[in-house]
């Protein structure tokens, strides 16, 4: 890492479905909320698919302007752009005097993000027009679909409209850009900004990713393979760590931090919340049985890049996600590399949310380290010996002053980052 000035996180913005807004977000996390329920369209079903972590009631009006870009944003972009929005606001930016704290030139945007799924009722029409005597006739698609879908469409659903959209609204005129890598992608957009202003080239970063794992077309797409089968306990289905866990939980979201450069922080006036103090970037194959050793070198890796000594970190906000073999793996590592150190693991209030997941997950773990106190994990009733790891059902003091964040995407790759108390 270039040491040419530190980076910082001035403000956090969430939305999830355990709360929109760090507050609401915060206090369901405390008191143990979790967002799993039973999906209304697959209610009468026994399949995997019957639960999930939805967000309900979120209106996105107050967040987008204008109004009628929301013609244009499936859901996952209108999560995004109200966390941002929320982060922004709460870093003590204002839009009506913002080129006179921030150049427009040096004000980027990174999001995490992915091809978002379409809702088939918008394409419906179309295919029954290219259907003859019960067969589809993909011929046909190329005439009809310009006649009938909407002509922006597709701009609803492109993985970099998100960070588009955020940069129009907010005039920001510096670096953008998006990262399609999974589970992995919002730390690794994290990473990408922070870079970006160490290097000199923006002075203020919004990082973030957003996801929907709730589309029907991306359930079909991705099949049911290691999503629990709890589906009459829905809000116990999701068991990191836990013995008698037996998969995932399927849900939506976004979480946004605005990273600063440190000097220009402080001469806004800005009181930052942590500074970024390390991070590590790699790969394990997906292939593999076990990812301990991807795990560990992922660990060791942020740690000697932060030079966090292993007795500052407080907390580890774990990547588990209920899957039988990885949580074991990731908890082997946590134990091998930093002890018997505090873990939580926040999946258990909403289930894997996309590419949003990691920095919903990292703006707990920067409350807990604000707030010295680590919530509870859910469902943690029967310790597994497979997973030698520090988590709790109980509330409880953070004493140590740094946070340390893994992320892990399906497809293999690994990331974490170390986060300082200022």
């Amino acid at each position: 890492m270039n040491q040419s000035g530190d980076v910082v996180v001035s403000g956090m913005g969430v939305v999830s479905p355990i709360g929109v807004g760090n507050d609401a977000f915060w206090q369901s996390l405390l008191d143990g909320v979790s967002g799993v329920r039973v999906r209304e369209s697959f209610a009468d079903t026994d399949l995997p698919l019957r639960i999930g972590a939805p967000i309900v009631g979120f209106d996105p009006k107050p967040f987008v302007k204008p109004r009628k870009a929301l013609r244009i944003m499936c859901n996952p972009i209108q999560f995004g752009c109200a966390a941002a929005n929320l982060a922004f606001e709460d870093a003590g930016f204002k839009k009506e005097d913002l080129e006179s704290v921030v150049d427009p030139d040096r004000l980027g945007t990174l999001f995490g993000t992915e091809t978002f799924f379409a809702d088939p009722t918008e394409v419906a029409r179309v295919f029954r027009s290219c259907t003859e005597d019960e067969n589809y006739q993909h011929d046909s698609w190329g005439e009809l679909a310009m006649r009938q879908i909407q002509p922006l469409w597709m701009l609803k659903y492109l993985p970099n409209m998100a960070a588009a959209h955020i940069s129009i609204a907010l005039d920001a005129r510096g670096p953008s850009n998006s990262i399609c890598q999974g589970e992995a992608s919002g730390l690794l957009a994290l990473i990408e900004a922070a870079d970006l202003i160490k290097r000199g080239v923006a002075d203020v970063v919004i990082a973030g990713g957003t996801g929907s794992q709730m589309a029907l077309t991306a359930m079909l797409y991705r099949g049911i393979a290691g999503l629990s089968n709890r589906v009459q306990e829905p809000q116990s289905a999701s068991r990191p760590f836990d013995s008698d866990r037996d998969g995932m939980v399927i849900g939506e979201g976004s979480g946004v931090v605005v990273l600063e450069s440190e000097e220009h922080a402080k001469k806004r006036g800005a009181t930052p919340i942590a500074r970024l103090a390390g991070w590590s970037r790699g790969f394990s194959d997906p292939s593999r049985i076990d990812r301990k050793q991807a795990f560990v070198d992922s660990i060791n890796g942020v740690l000697a890049d932060s030079a966090i000594a292993k007795e500052q970190i407080g907390l580890v906000s774990a990547n588990a996600h209920g899957s039988r073999l990885d949580d074991a793996s990731e908890a082997q590592a946590i134990n091998a590399t930093l002890g018997d150190v505090p873990v939580v693991a926040h999946k258990s209030n909403f289930g894997n949310l996309g590419p949003g997941t990691s920095v919903v997950e990292l703006v707990g773990s920067l409350l807990a380290l604000k707030h010295k106190t680590i919530p509870p994990t859910l469902n943690f009733d029967t310790p597994d010996p497979d997973c030698p790891v520090n988590v709790s059902k109980e509330v409880r003091s953070l004493d140590g002053s740094a946070i340390l964040k893994t992320g892990c995407s399906g497809t293999g790759q690994m990331v974490s980052v170390i986060f300082e108390q200022l």
